[in-house]
């Protein structure tokens, strides 16, 4: 009786090892399919980054109102509330993700935030002001060193190699191709090759993260970078989008869709999820009501027309600024960048919409990979 009882003991003792990671070093048991959601990219999805870099205010959210209605406090988030990512992690039943630079004792393993406001592909885009995506892959890689001292080169391995990399990355690149000399020209550029040195970047990034372990990358395509409301104010007074802008954001899509289409032939279990932004805002923005929002072209927050002056705060440079009594009505909170509204409600479509809007996976399908 005694030996079958210890035998039933070292049974239980071996199926809990196979149904768990746990490891002395941390409190946390690892489900044996668990994957952690790292995050790359601009503004739309840092979460504080730049409150522990040496930049302007410019740069930054920590300050009221950013950060009111959801929070409750100004967190760094350009945002009354969440961005993309936060609701994203919510409906993964992962909680909200750490800023990677935070100075706490940030546990890594349910993923992080990388991204940074004002970055780009490209390391010239506001140098030395943000954490350009090259110093973002090497901070992710600086995990994978974490995660190899605390638990051993093949469960880093293994980690890495289910979670999901998120990125959106691109629009302050083409930012650049304003002229600072006429508020309403493109500099005389070739826009194609532009476009194809960002992608260039981009693809350099992905590989590197595939080369670390890296297997499922998401990404939101650029959306129609004309018709911010810090962008429209450039032309006719506002009263249209800034197509010749927007245009350069299709090519950028239509490249991204071809370099990844590549890469999942040549990169061994390369799998991705692509959610088309630039069609999805579109739509959003052209029949707001549809989609449970009042206001798409006037930001929450801001002055000027359609409240496209990015003075939200007044700590830019400009101290007066208005700000809308209903934020959930609005597509836009600042002159830029999404609602909480908003942000949940792209997070779905990235998270669970069909294949006309996510694809060739959704990030649902993604993270059961």
């Amino acid at each position: 009786m005694a030996g079958s009882i210890s035998l039933l003991g070292f049974a239980l003792v071996i199926f809990i090892q196979i149904m768990t990671q746990c490891h002395s070093s941390i409190t946390t048991c690892l489900p044996e399919k668990h994957a952690a959601l790292f995050i790359l990219g601009d503004s739309l999805f840092d979460n504080g980054n730049n409150n522990y870099i040496n930049t302007t205010t410019s740069y930054q959210a920590n300050y009221p109102p950013y950060g009111e209605t959801f929070f409750k406090y100004p967190s760094g988030r350009f945002s009354d509330g969440r961005m993309i990512p936060d609701a994203v992690a919510e409906l993964a039943k992962l909680p909200i993700l750490p800023p990677y630079l935070h100075p706490g004792n940030v546990e890594y393993v349910y993923g992080v935030n990388f991204a940074s406001g004002g970055a780009g592909a490209l390391r010239e885009t506001s140098q030395g002001m943000v954490i350009d995506l090259k110093t973002q892959v090497s901070y992710l890689k600086n995990v994978k060193n974490l995660f190899s001292q605390r638990f051993g080169h093949a469960i880093a391995e293994e980690i890495l190699s289910k979670s999901v990399y998120l990125f959106n990355i691109g629009a302050n690149d083409y930012g650049s191709l304003l002229d600072p000399n006429s508020t309403s020209v493109l500099l005389p550029v070739d826009h194609q090759g532009f476009v194809d040195i960002v992608i260039g970047n981009l693809t350099d990034a992905i590989k590197e993260i595939y080369n670390v372990g890296g297997k499922k990358f998401g990404f939101l395509n650029v959306p129609p970078i004309g018709c911010s409301p810090a962008v429209r104010i450039l032309v006719n007074n506002g009263s249209t989008c800034f197509e010749e802008f927007s245009a350069i954001a299709r090519l950028h899509n239509n490249a991204l869709s071809k370099r990844l289409h590549e890469l999942e032939k040549q990169l061994k279990g390369f799998k991705y999820s692509v959610m088309d932004f630039y069609s999805a805002f579109s739509q959003v923005f052209n029949n707001p009501t549809k989609y449970g929002f009042k206001v798409a072209s006037v930001a929450c927050c801001g002055s000027g027309p359609f409240r496209g002056v990015d003075s939200c705060g007044g700590n830019k440079g400009i101290k007066e600024y208005e700000l809308c009594d209903n934020v959930n009505e609005h597509l836009f909170f600042d002159s830029h960048h999404l609602t909480d509204r908003a942000s949940e409600y792209f997070a779905e479509l990235i998270w669970n919409a069909n294949r006309t809007v996510t694809s060739p996976y959704n990030l649902k399908q993604l993270f059961e990979l």
